[in-house]
């Protein structure tokens, strides 16, 4: 089935495909394993040369990882004797023999760069502070001497965290990589309680962890959750205290606490990096919980250090001169992502606050502050600087950004005109899916391709991401499953407390088997392209006929008078629930031309049964809706087996939407 070609909004130059990372590997290929795949200067006719060129990264998969491990020239201490042992998933064996350290993989930049800034904190009230590669280094050798020879830290450990997007948390982490212990971190915004049951499961030994933060012009003290959090994880022994706003903080516990500067003054200048195995654990990271129970995700050194050498350089395109933010929070893995993006040398900024104060304007006065050559943020960011009409390319001197990144959700096609109107017309839009889970992306953007309208550039090197039927077929142009079909070095290592697997099975590989399903809907076009049309599990489905959530708020958020909306369906109606701009309440009118409007984009079948204003829609802090959280509440489950509210950003709102839609499922049970 062909399908109409949307509008390209973007072209990258020659020079710019010239200095991509993308073609340079191309041409080392070509270089050295005499592999040529016709990359050329010209965009359009790259299409047909990268597909190839994906296609032999995942037939040919072995090849691909090793000819990444070698032009990215990873650091090892011993040799791997197999590539891949099998490509049995989960399970997968990958580099067996090599040694490495993620942590050495960063910091192999310190020697060259030494005065260059390595890290930048922006926080909301205008602080700045930044951090040379020189530092860094001399900061993270500090930092592992204390963790082995004050706190007693060995390899395999816990070292725990409890922050914002302060410098010291990237020290932190670099220094328990260092030693081999493993990092897990929980931002500072999350509730005592829930950090309690994280960190519970892993028993960590040491908690850093910041005295406060400011966030939307508040300011939260947290010493009270610390001292609730250290007296019910009795596993922790030491406490470091980073004193982000500078309070005298009071913690009444019966173990030893320590300032940062206790930890980083005085010590050992260059680090001792401990050489671990490559699937040594590095860190855990809990997925969002927008379907059930965080996952607890196990990553190895190796896994990470060699994903995010592709993926940074060749999909993102950073490269040591970028200057690079993606916002976050220590309990998203775009944190994560972004130490990930330091393999290249990158400059990385954080930006420490709320992006949606003074009418937007924060993340785009940090793009001009900090000179930001790439700036990523998410789709409902985007959404929401379209609704506000922000034109952050006449208020913001933008001349250095040339890329965009967006992730979280999938971003909509008048969002990609957005951002060609109001930013730049030269930058690169680079929207990207992928997950917690292996930390990096599936599909999204590749800088030798164009950008057509609404579509992501392709499907990335090394990714068997396939769209599949009903009947487990890939298909073309068509709305499938999207499942990864071959394993890659990032994929967990097991879940913490499932030795088993029995857990990741049931996550991943109940629906194809031995084939990894992700739970969203994709298409991939036949030039290679990528569409998300949302979670899967969350579909609308009428008279046979299926409709992703996306489609919905396509339609229903382009209503001016629409600010946010989120659609279920319970028993075979939809639900859909709008916020709508301050003042405005929902009228018949109203509601009569929203259901117009989804009746000619959607079709008769989509049209909502009821609809019903609710003042926010409940989302997690990487901004996902809680769709299925709330059908399932909906439909009998009890809450605390539907969703984890600690993940929630707006908890209040969830409730809300229950109580908004509890007498319409009562009637609708009773019809």
């Amino acid at each position: 089935m062909s399908r109409l070609e949307p509008k390209i909004l973007w072209e990258p130059s020659p020079e710019f495909i010239r200095n991509s990372n993308m073609f340079k590997y191309a041409e080392w290929l070509k270089a050295n394993y005499g592999k040529d795949f016709e990359l050329s200067e010209d965009a359009k006719a790259n299409v047909k040369a990268y597909n190839s060129m994906w296609r032999w990264s995942v037939e040919s998969l072995e090849e691909f990882w090793e000819t990444t491990w070698k032009y990215f020239n990873i650091i090892s201490h011993t040799p791997y004797t197999k590539v891949l042992e099998s490509r049995t998933m989960p399970g997968a064996k990958w580099f067996t023999g090599a040694t490495v350290n993620f942590a050495e993989n960063v910091l192999r930049h310190a020697e060259a760069k030494g005065d260059e800034e390595a890290i930048v904190y922006v926080r909301e009230d205008g602080l700045r502070r930044s951090m040379s590669w020189g530092e860094l280094e001399r900061e993270v050798a500090a930092a592992s001497q204390w963790l082995r020879e004050v706190a007693g830290v060995r390899k395999g450990d816990r070292v725990a965290a409890y922050i914002t997007q302060v410098p010291e948390g990237v020290v932190a982490l670099l220094a328990a990589a260092s030693v081999g212990a493993i990092w897990v971190a929980v931002g500072a915004e999350i509730t005592s309680r829930a950090v309690i049951d994280r960190f519970r499961l892993l028993e960590p030994s040491v908690l850093f962890a910041v005295d406060g933060y400011v966030f939307k012009g508040d300011v939260y003290r947290k010493a009270q959750d610390i001292e609730e959090i250290v007296k019910a994880v009795p596993s922790i022994r030491r406490v470091v205290v980073i004193r982000n706003m500078g309070f005298d903080v009071k913690i009444n516990v019966d173990r030893p606490i320590h300032t940062w500067d206790e930890v980083v003054q005085g010590r050992r200048a260059r680090p001792e990096f401990e050489v671990v195995p490559f699937e040594h654990p590095l860190w855990v990271l809990f997925t969002s919980g927008t379907t059930g129970i965080p996952k607890p995700v196990v990553h190895s050194h190796g896994g990470i250090t060699i994903e995010g050498s592709k993926a940074a350089p060749m999909h993102l395109d950073v490269s040591s001169a970028d200057r690079f933010l993606w916002y976050s929070s220590p309990s998203w893995m775009m944190w994560n992502t972004v130490v990930m993006g330091m393999l290249t040398g990158a400059t990385a900024v954080f930006y420490d606050g709320s992006p949606m104060i003074r009418n937007l304007e924060p993340l785009w006065e940090v793009a001009e502050k900090e000179s930001l050559t790439i700036l990523g943020t998410s789709a409902p960011f985007i959404h929401s600087c379209m609704k506000v009409g922000l034109q952050p390319g006449s208020q913001f001197r933008l001349s250095k950004l040339r890329e965009i990144g967006s992730t979280a959700a999938p971003l909509s096609p008048d969002g990609f005109e957005w951002v060609y109107r109001n930013v730049k017309e030269n930058v690169w839009l680079n929207p990207a899916s992928g997950g917690t889970d292996v930390v990096s992306g599936f599909v999204g953007g590749c800088p030798v391709l164009p950008v057509w309208k609404g579509e992501m550039q392709c499907r990335w090197l090394g990714v068997k991401v396939e769209a599949y039927s009903a009947e487990g077929k890939p298909v073309i142009n068509e709305v499938g499953e999207m499942v990864i079909e071959l394993p890659m070095p990032s994929m967990p290592l097991y879940f913490w407390g499932d030795p088993e697997y029995k857990w990741y099975r049931e996550s991943y590989f109940t629906m194809f088997p031995n084939v990894w399903w992700h739970g969203d809907w994709l298409m991939i076009t036949d030039r290679g392209t990528a569409i998300i049309f949302g979670r899967s599990d969350s579909t609308i489905k009428r008279k046979g006929v299926r409709m992703g959530t996306l489609d919905f708020y396509k339609v229903v958020e382009s209503l001016p008078e629409v600010v946010n909306s989120m659609v279920v369906e319970v028993k075979g109606k939809v639900l859909l629930f709008v916020v709508l701009r301050p003042g405005l309440q929902l009228t018949e009118e109203l509601k009569n031309r929203i259901n117009e409007v989804l009746r000619q984009n959607l079709g008769p079948y989509f049209v909502a049964d009821y609809i019903i204003q609710v003042p926010d829609i409940p989302q997690t802090f990487n901004f996902k809706k809680l769709e299925v959280p709330v059908k399932k509440v909906l439909t009998g489950w009890d809450v605390s087996k539907a969703v984890n509210l600690a993940n929630v950003i707006n908890p209040d709102a969830f409730f809300k939407v229950i109580e908004a839609a509890k007498p319409i499922v009562e009637q609708i049970k009773e019809e």
